[in-house]
């Protein structure tokens, strides 16, 4: 009986072809975006409860423990209310303590998220290098992390409105979708940082002198009324322009009944917030994704 060979199906193929057949993929090959997307979706518990060991190791050498999230902002305001209100008398704007403490709480929320996030990737090699998972997570844990702590932060600041003399009114409502928004631009501007810092190490050093200069320029500490009597009109139309600015804005109309504006309308506020955080927050999300493939490795 006369021996038959079989023709290999596989010779002669090269090995990008052979694995095109067998659906094989490169270890660590980035995902499209939207199955990325899907995989952060999946991985939703691990970024909640990722953020709240976060949360609870930040404050567990403490003796005061999470107690701390709502002391320091406070501590803040007290000194910056002591420089600002008194000795360079700028409580001309009306409840100044309660104008103060909104714009550093909410002020707090991005430059915390920031810089923090600046180093959510180095801080994280471990972890990355060892398991598989989308590493979106780590930023949008810190997001997370940080929206927590805000969360704790606004029973402050609503006693504190609320001894300073506001009411309560409906206008109060606003103040859950300015916070979202808000967190959406975080979760953007968190991710691009992100990817930075993996790349730039001394990006953490630099990170906090940009926040301090954002945070004087967003009129945290002072009327915004300043921006439009010091500077040049077309000056003040980009500062209206500053997403820190305008999520700050949004919380004092809503929670101050005399709180001063620096931007025309408050349509334009609410406009400029939903811009922010669509621009941030889809930009943030692509540009962290097309770095999945650096993270942890060199």
């Amino acid at each position: 009986m006369a021996n038959t060979t079989v023709a290999d199906p596989d010779s002669g193929l090269t090995g990008a072809q052979l694995a095109q057949r067998y659906g094989l993929r490169f270890a660590g090959e980035r995902p499209t975006l939207g199955e990325y997307a899907g995989q952060l979706w999946h991985y939703r518990h691990f970024i909640a409860a990722y953020a709240n060991a976060k949360l609870v190791a930040s404050f567990s050498n403490a003796r005061l423990g999470q107690l701390w999230q709502v002391l320091t902002p406070l501590t803040n305001a007290a000194v910056y209310y002591l420089i600002f209100g008194v000795v360079l008398a700028q409580n001309r704007t009306p409840n100044f303590i309660a104008y103060l403490c909104t714009g550093l709480f909410i002020f707090n929320f991005t430059q915390t998220a920031v810089q923090t996030g600046t180093q959510s990737i180095t801080s994280n090699l471990g972890l990355i290098r060892a398991l598989h998972f989308p590493r979106a997570c780590l930023p949008l844990a810190v997001t997370v992390t940080q929206f927590q702590q805000l969360l704790g932060s606004m029973v402050v600041l609503a006693v504190i409105v609320l001894v300073t003399g506001e009411p309560i009114t409906l206008a109060w409502l606003m103040l859950v979708p300015a916070i979202l928004l808000q967190t959406v631009f975080n979760a953007g501007l968190t991710m691009a940082v992100a990817r930075m810092g993996s790349k730039l190490a001394d990006l953490k050093q630099v990170m906090p002198f940009v926040m301090r200069t954002w945070m004087y320029g967003s009129g945290v500490l002072y009327s915004v009324e300043l921006f439009s009597e010091q500077l040049p009109s077309w000056a003040s139309g980009l500062v209206e322009l500053n997403p820190a600015l305008v999520y700050i804005e949004l919380a004092r109309v809503s929670l101050l009944e005399n709180t001063p504006l620096l931007s025309s309308s408050l349509l334009q506020l609410w406009v400029t917030a939903v811009g922010w955080a669509i621009v941030m927050g889809v930009g943030g999300f692509i540009y962290f994704w097309r770095g999945e493939q650096e993270y942890g490795r060199g």
